[in-house]
């Protein structure tokens, strides 16, 4: 008989309960036994596999960098005389500890301003408790009020730049006073005293100023984070010209310090340094004796319009409200620019600490590179300023060499063409339309070459512009003008690699449209179509010289290391090359000549002992409603084996013969001198030092 189990039955339900608790604690110790396992098989993965790992990103979790700014290379002349060079300098630093409270914080403020009064430059304002507590930058005000953070925790900050001997060797010697401070040592700026080529070189302003965008589009190479890694918010960089331009080369490598930090990023174990590499130097194609002498030429004949001597003269308001000169001289076969004037300059150095509204306005009209650029005259008064020509002025007559080669090139003359100035041309509907030569001059029958040689606005507008709209039917003739202007790097960049500089104003084009394409062509061709800057003068000017060839303007010559050693040279570079039969160069060079000798130059390249073949300009401008005459000249040198063009402009100048050339003849005489057409200099170095010392330079 089958056997029934009961619940009611008190010895089975103990064996079942027993039975029951057994088995849950062989599965609890199993379950145990199994976490544990997988516990030890974790740790052991850990320390053999992702050890190395995991301890790199412990170390770099407790390490905090802060990046060391690089000594800055220097830039040279081409006889490597300092134009702008850095030193270094000591500078006080504070960095944050830990446990440190606001009174000892106020303690260590009043023994460094202590320090600095009683160690530090007399001559220098005094810095005072407050100055130096907010340097500090602890997270809130000496009064105790709370302030954001200017640096990250575990960032030194700044106190003092160019300690004195004496602070040094008292911070040096009593490092128990100072917690947190240490001596650190930093680049420092100069720019020589004579103020060389300013503009071209340009200035230094601190990183953090890049991110205002009113500086220009070109600075967004400093909001490129890849770019500028390593760059500290404190230091100084290149805002302009060259000190921009080669701001990779001149900056050289961060080096770095490593903090080792806590949880709350206070530091809690000794530096590791790694040094900072220096910059590479700049050797420049620029010539400082002849800079100078373009500079003090431009200024002196600015002063001299001005003078009683001159408004005894001929033309007694000729030039006197001129307020600017801007010159280029460059070397013909390689584009190395010697020489790169805009005046009045200024001091570069006064960008360093920031500046005042009253220093900016001072400055203002003089810190940009008028030969490059667009540059106002110096006038306060913003509505009198927009009655005047800025920088960028019409070529005039020194469009008329290359008026003369496209006519020839075009067939539309010939070297032996003889053309009847009368003194005046009349075009357009009816005749209803004319222009004429200056102070109405008729000069008869000339060729092309006399052409230039007495400067015919009738030859040009005819023989050249009407006659080149005629032969492209009317339209196309502007673009067939246009073309030869881009080839001779007018309307177009030189390449120079400056920033902002600008393309020139073709209003050829404009006038086209809005007069008519033969009244475009007719002032086109003796230079009154189009605004162009010093620096694409001197190249076509160049471009001239050296029959065809388009040269990248060069500033740098070679890039040295620190000490001096080449790292790279720059070379020609040749942007376009034009070909034209070598008579018609021939027709050009042989009017340029003839420009020289007439009564009107000779008086100040007469004395020279070489010859110099040119063109003057007077180009003519609307400027609110008045015509302004601005002063344009172009040259080159020797006339038969050209090596070294000049461009000069001088707006409101008047006459090219009178307010321009003698700057460039100064210029001329200067390279004879300090250069040579040869490579060997006229003077001895004796002699240029002696002349340099004498000349106050």
């Amino acid at each position: 008989m089958k056997r029934t189990l009961h619940s009611d039955d008190p010895q089975q339900r103990e064996i079942v309960k027993r039975r029951q608790f057994t088995f849950r604690i062989n599965l609890f110790f199993f379950g145990i036994f199994v976490l544990f396992s997988v516990l030890v098989v974790k740790l052991a993965f850990i320390q053999f596999v992702e050890g190395k790992e995991l301890s790199a990103m412990e170390s770099q979790r407790t390490k905090r960098s802060v990046d060391i700014a690089p000594i800055r290379g220097n830039i040279y002349d081409r006889n490597l005389y300092p134009i702008a060079y850095s030193t270094s300098t000591q500078s006080l630093y504070f960095r944050m500890e830990p446990g440190k409270t606001r009174e000892d914080h106020i303690a260590l403020a009043e023994k460094i301003a202590d320090l600095f009064a009683k160690y530090g430059d007399p001559t220098l304002k005094t810095i005072t408790v407050s100055d130096v507590f907010d340097a500090m930058d602890v997270g809130y005000d000496i009064e105790g009020n709370t302030k954001v953070f200017m640096n990250r925790m575990y960032e030194p900050r700044r106190v003092k730049a160019g300690l004195t001997e004496k602070e040094i060797a008292y911070v040096m010697s009593h490092p128990e006073l100072f917690p947190g401070v240490e001596v650190v040592e930093e680049s420092v700026r100069h720019y020589d005293a004579n103020t060389i080529a300013a503009q071209l070189i340009g200035y230094l302003k601190p990183f953090t100023s890049s991110n205002n965008l009113k500086e220009g589009q070109y600075l967004d190479f400093y909001r490129n984070k890849e770019a500028t890694s390593g760059y500290l918010r404190t230091e100084e960089v290149g805002f302009d010209g060259l000190e921009f331009m080669y701001q990779t080369e001149l900056r050289g490598i961060s080096g770095k310090k490593e903090y080792p930090v806590n949880s709350l990023n206070q530091i809690i174990g000794p530096v590791e340094v790694t040094p900072p590499k220096k910059g590479n130097n700049l050797v420049l194609t620029i010539d400082k004796d002849v800079q100078l002498t373009a500079e003090q030429a431009i200024m002196d004949q600015l002063a001299y319009m001005k003078s009683d001597e001159a408004k005894r003269l001929k033309w007694p308001a000729m030039g006197a409200q001129a307020r600017a000169g801007y010159a280029v001289a460059m070397e013909v076969d390689t584009g190395n620019v010697i020489a790169m004037a805009s005046m009045p300059d200024y001091d570069p150095s006064v960008w360093s600490g920031g500046l005042s509204t009253e220093l900016w306005n001072e400055i203002q009209p003089y810190y940009q590179n008028g030969t490059i650029k667009t540059v106002y005259p110096d006038y306060k008064d913003a509505d009198e300023r927009s009655k005047h020509p800025t920088s960028i002025v019409p070529l005039g007559s020194t469009m008329k060499p290359l008026t003369v080669l496209i006519g020839l090139n075009e067939g539309l003359i010939t070297p032996t063409t003889k053309y009847t100035d009368t003194g005046r041309f009349y075009f357009g509907r009816n005749d209803s339309e004319s222009i004429g030569n200056a102070q109405k001059h008729a000069y008869g029958k000339i060729d092309p070459a006399n052409a230039i040689r007495v400067s015919s606005n009738p030859f040009m507008a005819e023989m050249v512009g009407e006659a080149l709209y005629l032969k492209y039917k009317g339209l196309p003739a502007v673009d067939v003008w246009d073309e030869y202007m881009k080839k001779f790097g007018l309307g177009t960049s030189t390449g120079s690699g400056l920033p902002n500089e600008s393309l020139g104003v073709i209003e050829y084009k404009h006038e086209a449209k809005n007069g008519s394409p033969q009244s475009a062509m007719v002032y086109a061709s003796f230079g009154q179509q189009g605004r162009y800057t010093t620096l694409q003068l001197a190249q076509y000017t160049a471009m001239l010289a050296n029959r065809g060839k388009r040269l990248k303007p060069n500033f740098v010559e070679r890039i040295t290391d620190f000490d001096g050693n080449t790292v790279k040279t720059v070379e020609p570079f040749v942007l376009n090359e034009e070909k034209f039969d070598e008579k018609h160069w021939d027709v050009l060079h042989k009017g340029m000549k003839m420009v020289t000798q007439s009564s009107s130059l000779k008086q100040w390249f007469g004395h020279l002992p070489f010859e110099v073949a040119s063109k003057t300009g007077t180009s003519e401008q609307e400027v609110r409603g008045k015509i302004r005459d601005n002063a344009v000249f172009v040259a080159f040198a020797p006339a038969d084996k050209p090596k070294i063009a000049v461009a000069v402009v001088v707006p409101d100048g008047g006459f090219g013969a009178w307010g321009a050339a003698p700057i460039a003849a100064k210029i001329f005489e200067a390279y004879y001198k300090y250069v040579g057409f040869d490579g060997k200099p006229a003077l001895s170095p004796t002699e240029q030092q002696t002349q340099t010392a004498d000349s106050g330079n």
